[in-house]
């Protein structure tokens, strides 16, 4: 897309700077950083950790294992969005970022974010240990190196994204057991799997704000959306299949089971609907149903584990 299309798209920059300027320094770091989705890794990186320690948890491990792994999600957000801050001007739901907005100087976003990658990485192979360092480094170098660039190129993209989104359970159980076990592999599995529909969804929702930017989220041949929705629907299949393993694998009680039981029939239900409507109603309801079945089913599995 050249520069003149995206000065036609892209909103005067002084009317975008003026949206969220109440929200200050902090709000923009926040924005910076993705809060919500280091927030996330956070979560599953805990559950990792716990599942590995059984009911003997090293608190102070656990603290530095947590720290090391926001500063380096946090890096992997900050320099997506430098690398990604003309393109992120196209699109509604993020030219009111700081760097787009110019709220932000591009220089300062890339000291915050190499600042935070290499304190994160350091932070980890001083208190934790290297294995759980190398993996949080591979995952900052999966989403730079690799899911960023694919996007404008290809919808395996999700595939790929997917992959670094479900290291961070398996950072949790080495820092706590430095070994790769059957239990890492079902909590990557767990996390994978999930991630597919999920975003699935979102990129049908907005599908035409990421053709307008230049995102290959989808495959170019779908316009109906069913190879979308079918693929959501197999993932779904899958996921139901991995979290239902633990159980048998000796991860957790048979407690665990009615509930996965039930939020893999709630999320499996949502694609089938979006299968059978394929509009933006049934995405989102599939989206809203990923987003209230990941706590429950991890939640789950930290509670009942053995």
């Amino acid at each position: 897309m050249n520069q003149t299309t995206q000065e036609i798209l892209a909103p005067p920059i002084e009317a975008v700077r003026r949206q969220p300027a109440e929200q200050g320094i902090a709000g923009d770091l926040a924005m910076l950083t993705k809060s919500r989705l280091t927030t996330l890794v956070l979560i599953t990186t805990f559950v990792g950790f716990c599942m590995a320690s059984g009911q003997r948890i090293e608190w102070l491990l656990l603290f530095n294992t947590l720290l090391g792994t926001a500063l380096v999600a946090g890096s992997a957000a900050v320099l997506n969005q430098f690398i990604e801050r003309n393109v992120d001007r196209l699109m509604a739901r993020t030219r009111v970022r700081p760097l787009p907005s110019g709220r932000m100087t591009p220089a300062a976003a890339l000291r915050i974010g190499l600042g935070m990658g290499a304190a994160g990485v350091l932070y980890l192979a001083v208190t934790v240990n290297l294995f759980a360092t190398v993996l949080a480094a591979v995952t900052l170098a999966i989403y730079l190196l690799l899911y960023t660039p694919m996007k404008s190129r290809t919808s395996f993209c999700i595939t790929v994204g997917a992959v670094a989104g479900a290291i961070p359970p398996v950072i949790g159980w080495v820092a706590a057991r430095p070994s790769l076990g059957p239990g890492a592999w079902i909590l990557f599995g767990i996390l994978f799997l999930w991630q597919i529909p999920h975003f699935m969804a979102i990129a049908w929702m907005y599908r035409d704000e990421y053709a307008q930017a230049g995102f290959v989220m989808l495959r170019r041949n779908d316009i109906g959306g069913f190879a979308t929705a079918v693929e959501s629907l197999c993932y779904s299949a899958a996921l139901a299949a991995v979290t239902l393993l633990p159980p048998a694998l000796g991860m957790t009680s048979l407690v665990y089971l009615p509930g996965a039981l039930l939020f893999n029939g709630l999320m499996f239900a949502c694609a089938v609907h979006f299968l059978l409507r394929r509009d933006r109603v049934s995405a989102r309801r599939l989206f809203f149903a990923s987003i209230l079945y990941l706590p429950f089913v991890l939640g789950l599995l930290v509670f009942t584990r053995i």
